[in-house]
């Protein structure tokens, strides 16, 4: 057990008390609860069951009186079971070493002898286990259910053993060799029986292969009313059956049976189809009635913890047989189940018939050694277990045979399109022989049925690769097209994406630029707004100052004027007014020294506002000068521009009449000229032409010099209506307008004397052409004259 399963067990609550040596029962239940994922309350249930099952075995019993008659030792193991199941230790004791039989109305209770205990408590140990047993695989079953329900398929795996052979054995290897016996025939039923049937169904030459069959020794197994298993429940069923008695009646019936052998005493031998194998009937008896009473079944209904209830109501459920022990007397024997052995022949038939239902594959698995050590190889173990198997025979018919088997149908379907010519009218037997035909594959190696086509091994194989090639041909091609198709569709796609984008993106800018121009004006209109307010709040706070001040001194004028005349009215009046006179003298110089600080601010108020009034008539004045300056600017522009232009145009006329007299003497003398070109040479052609050329030149020259202008003129005149447009206000912008009209200026005047340079460079090459065509003009006119004075006599 790994470190999880203990710490698992320490959790449950029947950890403490079981005292196991083996854990292996253990580690199989902790991973049958992994799988199926039950309660907690579950768990608990099943360790509590497993360690009872394991308790039981520990109980004693002890001889009470003369008769042999015993009861239970209430010990630690007793009183552990008792807890573990559930139930109290009285009722269980009385149910190991008592049993209750009906006599008519009456009940009776008889004591039960050592061995009888003994078998009643083994009986309850085993009926535990075996219902544990199956409520697991039941539990699993459902838990493995859920894929089966919703897809309706399923894949079974039934791991066996194989046939068992030791120097002792009991019931337990008569019944796990009996049903190997059975699968063994449905081994060879499929792989002998069928195999042969069929080549012999479908009309296929084949030389029958004999095999071993076992039919006789199941016959041995299953006959009634002689065989082992009938021998055996018939024995069972007798009371004063021993296991000597069986045997004895066994050697008295089936001594004729080719497959069996009586042997002294107890023992007898079956000839199995992996080898005899002796067994020793002790005990045979016993195992096939596998008795629990039906007190043993009350017990565990009364339980408190509810899986021994379930295994209870399980037990009373099933069809029962009735079967006698031999403690029991003449019409007091329980009901009780069918035996070991009729049930164990029942399951083995549900699970051939389950086996038959479906399409089986079989492994089989060799020994290489007794010892269970790696590297060591046992020659005659091996060749031993391949004869008890079948193998030989096995490879036998797949050497001679035909193991590779398909329809016409379905073989015309998977290869037909292999074929070079199309068969699509044809049926499917000539395309599967135009096929093989096709493909060079020996008469004998290849055998056509009824309805299949027999093969023997490694022939489809070429059939195979052919097919596995063409068509991954194909599907490349296929592969190739559509990725093709889809790039194709993909670039469509992008470029419709990159087109929609587009729009999607120049719409979403102008909606923004036009959100950003309408939040431009708004904070244009705003900032004026709010200049306009604190313009005109300084305005008013000026003004409400002066008129304070104007206030308080017209204030002061007053009260003074009326000072004075208070005095000059209380002049003569007596001497203790002078302090009032005094007082009032100096309230009135400190209201003078209020007033006259009060002007003083008052007229640097007036200086500071006479500043500002200056400065704005400076900032006016300047702006009338940039103005002048901007309008004088481009009216010099505009000159200079017009010049510029009228110098162009007399240098485009000049040129186009040179051109079209060159092209008039040029038409007239094209007669002459290809009469007599014997005369005058390819000097003279060489220089006619590179006379034209340059005139194209020129004219080239001129044309892009036009453009150059018109398009300066644009950009400038542009640039400076907006520094204009930027210095009245109109459009803001972040660019000092004095600066960038310097700029401006400084550019035109770089790019007019470029410009004027480059117009007298072209003059001078123009004058030189003009010069050129005059010396070929004379040139021409000498050798005209020639020719006319030839011509003369």
């Amino acid at each position: 057990m790994n470190a999880n399963e203990y710490k698992y067990l320490r959790q449950s609550s029947c950890y403490s008390i079981a005292r196991v040596d083996d854990a292996e029962e253990f580690r199989v239940v902790v991973e049958a609860l992994d799988i199926v994922h039950v309660s907690k309350e579950d768990q608990e249930s099943v360790f509590a069951m497993l360690a009872a099952v394991l308790w039981l075995g520990n109980v004693s019993f002890t001889v009470i009186d003369n008769e042999n008659h015993v009861e239970a030792v209430a010990d630690e193991a007793l009183i552990t079971v008792a807890k573990l199941i559930g139930c109290n230790i009285e009722d269980l004791n009385l149910a190991l070493s008592t049993r209750k039989m009906r006599v008519g109305n009456d009940i009776i209770v008889q004591k039960l002898t050592l061995s009888q205990a003994i078998y009643t408590r083994d009986a309850l140990a085993k009926s535990i286990y075996a219902c544990l047993f199956e409520w697991l695989v039941e539990q699993i079953n459902k838990s493995l259910a859920v894929g089966k329900r919703r897809t309706g398929r399923s894949i079974s795996i039934l791991d066996i053993y194989g046939f068992e052979s030791f120097d002792r054995n009991s019931f337990e290897q008569f019944c796990i060799n009996y049903a190997n016996e059975r699968l063994q025939q449905h081994f060879n039923r499929h792989l002998f029986k069928l195999e042969q049937e069929e080549y012999i169904q479908d009309g296929i030459d084949w030389a029958k292969v004999d095999f071993e069959d076992n039919q006789d020794c199941l016959n041995l197994f299953e006959k009634k009313p002689l065989g082992l298993l009938s021998l055996l429940d018939e024995e069972s069923m007798f009371p004063n059956g021993t296991d000597l008695t069986f045997a004895n009646k066994l050697k008295q019936h089936l001594n004729s049976n080719s497959c069996f052998r009586g042997e002294r005493e107890k023992a007898f031998t079956v000839r199995h189809y992996a080898g005899e194998v002796s067994y020793n009937t002790t005990g045979f008896l016993e195992k096939n009635r596998d008795l629990l009473h039906l007190d043993s079944i009350q017990l565990l209904s009364s339980c408190s913890c509810h899986l021994p209830q379930i295994f209870a109501s399980n037990m009373l459920a099933q069809s029962d047989k009735p079967v006698v022990g031999p403690s029991y007397k003449a019409g007091g024997a329980d009901s009780q189940k069918l035996s070991v052995a009729t049930k164990f022949k029942g399951q083995l038939f549900q699970l051939m018939h389950r086996l038959e239902t479906t399409t089986p594959h079989f492994i089989r698995c060799i020994k290489p050694n007794n010892f269970q050590s790696p590297g060591s190889y046992e020659q005659g173990l091996v060749l031993q277990q391949l004869r008890c198997c079948g193998v030989l025979e096995v490879v036998r018919i797949s050497r001679s045979g035909f193991p590779t088997r398909m329809s016409h149908q379905k073989f015309a379907r998977r290869y037909g399109f292999l074929l070079l010519e199309s068969f699509a009218s044809q049926d499917p037997l000539s395309v599967s022989v135009a096929i093989l035909h096709q493909f060079n594959i020996l008469p004998e190696m290849y055998q056509v049925g009824y309805t299949k086509l027999f093969f023997r091994t490694g022939q489809i194989g070429v059939l195979e690769d052919t097919r596995n090639r063409t068509l991954h041909g194909v599907l490349r091609v296929q592969s190739c097209f559509r990725g093709h198709q889809a790039r194709l569709y993909l670039k469509e796609l992008r470029r419709g994406i990159v087109t929609l984008q587009s729009f999607v993106r120049g719409e979403k800018i102008r909606k923004e630029y036009a959100v950003m121009l309408q939040r431009h004006k708004a904070a244009v209109v705003i900032q004026r707004q709010i200049k306009s307010r604190v313009a005109t709040k300084k305005f008013k706070n000026v003004k409400d100052s002066s008129i304070v001040i104007q206030s308080v001194i017209r204030g002061w004028l007053v009260r003074r004027c009326s000072g004075d005349i208070g005095l000059l009215k209380s002049a003569g009046s007596k001497g203790n007014e002078s302090d009032e006179v005094l007082v009032k003298a100096s309230f009135l110089a400190e209201l003078q020294r209020r007033v006259l600080k009060a002007e003083a601010a008052l007229r640097e108020k007036e200086e500071e506002n006479d500043i500002l009034h200056q400065r704005i008539q400076q900032y006016e004045s300047r702006w009338s000068e940039y103005e002048l300056k901007m309008k004088s600017m481009e009216e010099v522009w505009q000159k200079q521009m017009r010049s510029l232009q009228s110098s162009l145009s007399i240098a485009k006329k000049s040129l186009a009449v040179d051109d079209s007299e060159r092209n008039s003497d040029a038409s007239v003398n094209a007669s002459d000229e290809v009469d007599y070109s014997w005369d005058t040479g390819s000097n003279y052609k060489g220089q006619e032409s590179n006379g034209v050329r340059p005139m194209s030149t020129g004219l080239s020259v001129i044309s892009r010099l036009a453009e150059e202008f018109d398009q300066r003129s644009q950009v400038f005149g542009d640039d400076a209506k907006f520094l204009v447009e930027v210095k009245s206000g109109q459009v803001e912008a972040s660019l000092n307008p004095d600066k960038e009209l310097r700029r401006l200026k400084q550019m035109f005047e770089a790019w007019k004397k470029d410009y004027g340079v480059r117009l007298r460079e072209t003059k001078v090459i123009l004058n030189k052409l003009g010069s050129e065509e005059g010396a070929i003009d004379r040139v021409k006119k000498k050798w005209w004259g020639r020719r006319n004075s030839a011509r003369i006599p």
